[in-house]
């Protein structure tokens, strides 16, 4: 788990870590969730963790000056992960697909407002307190995204509401 105390390198590697699972994350709710709109929006939300990944992939192969690209391709392949951006375990988020079996958005829309909640504080906090400057800046990258996602998934909330 990223403590700010990283350099830029590791850094990236931890963060891309975190978003694949979330990635992952999302991808297997859009599978189990039972309701058509809770599947789509954790759809979008997977694809839109993907962006992210590709974000740090550009990142860490424009710092290696493409001379690791084949090292970081074998890396994101046989890399699981095991946390999400939030601090929140995949496993630990499973369970709670598990559990509710969502049969409605709002069930589906809470917990991805809770991951995208914890991510931004997590990027926020580590945005503040990186040594490595060049981390200081992904990291604020990063919450500005999370930021992003909070706002789609509060326009969710409010149609929600709305019905």
């Amino acid at each position: 788990m990223l403590t700010g105390k990283e350099d830029l390198i590791q850094s990236l590697i931890e963060a891309y870590l975190m978003e694949k699972g979330t990635m992952d994350f999302y991808a297997d709710a859009a599978v189990k969730a039972l309701n058509h709109d809770a599947r789509k929006m954790f759809g979008e939300l997977s694809q839109w963790e993907h962006k992210h990944l590709d974000f740090i992939g550009y990142l860490y192969q424009s710092i290696h000056e493409d001379k690791d690209v084949i090292g970081f391709e074998k890396f994101t392949k046989k890399t699981d992960a095991f946390v999400t951006e939030s601090g929140i375990p995949v496993k630990d988020l499973e369970a709670k697909i598990g559990k509710h079996e969502f049969v409605d958005d709002m069930g589906a829309l809470i917990l991805a407002l809770e991951i995208e909640g914890k991510a931004y504080s997590l990027y926020s906090k580590l945005a503040k307190s990186a040594v490595d400057t060049n981390a200081k800046v992904v990291f604020q990258e990063m919450s500005e995204q999370e930021t992003k996602h909070i706002e789609y998934l509060k326009k969710i909330r409010q149609k929600l509401t709305e019905l």
